[in-house]
């Protein structure tokens, strides 16, 4: 068994006994396995050690490797994690099955478009910067609702959950919280939340889909 496909198999423990500590239904959280980086000879391992579902922040990192990989393995699920640009839309519908990163009215109209254009309907979560941070994508909490329901009654776009990625500094249960919070009240059911760091704590306040890399996949070398 490779070194990937090790920690996949501690990572899968990890959410089990979450679940079970969280008194959730083993499985009710779907695992995307974060490979950003990482080319098709990382990804082959634990492709092989049973993992179907992916994700990718770019759409141009992921049309290089994944169009191939879905070819070899029909029942791979590609989530798109990571900022999408308007001009990307087209290629994200095409390729992405699930969407986590709607975050303003241009990418949900262009979303909208595509998926019309190409007869597609990709999963679509809503991210959230719960910590109001600049630098980050995400709809502000107190813009959410106006948002969801944009998406929902004016788009007629089907929209799942939630998303976000709390600041590194501060204590992340608050974030999920807050983020479960926003999507109760708008009857939503996905929670995209929790990553290597933090999916422990992301499966007790309610996540329905954790996002790890490094724990499965190692450390990044990422480009200078």
């Amino acid at each position: 068994m490779s070194d990937a496909a090790s920690r996949l198999q501690e990572v899968k423990t990890r959410i089990l006994e979450a679940e079970r500590d969280a008194g959730r239904p083993a499985g009710s959280v779907t695992l995307v396995a974060v490979s950003k980086t990482f080319d098709i000879e990382h990804i082959e391992p634990v492709i092989a050690a049973g993992q179907r579902v992916f994700g990718e922040n770019r759409v141009q990192e992921a049309q290089s490797k994944w169009p191939a990989l879905k070819e070899r393995h029909e029942d791979i699920e590609l989530h798109l994690i990571g900022p999408l640009q308007s001009n990307k839309a087209k290629d994200a519908v095409a390729l992405f099955d699930v969407i986590h990163t709607i975050d303003r009215d241009k990418i949900a109209r262009a979303i909208k478009a595509e998926m019309e254009a190409q007869g597609r309907t990709p999963t679509l979560f809503i991210q959230v910067n719960t910590g109001g941070e600049p630098q980050k994508a995400g709809v502000l909490p107190e813009d959410a609702d106006a948002f969801v329901k944009c998406c929902r009654d004016e788009l007629g776009l089907a929209i799942e959950g939630l998303m976000c990625i709390p600041p590194a500094d501060e204590n992340p249960g608050l974030h999920f919280a807050l983020l479960r919070k926003i999507a109760e009240r708008n009857g939503l059911a996905g929670l995209s939340m929790g990553m290597s760091g933090d999916f422990d704590t992301a499966v007790a306040f309610g996540a329905t889909h954790v996002r790890v890399g490094s724990a499965i996949f190692g450390t990044r070398d990422y480009p200078a």
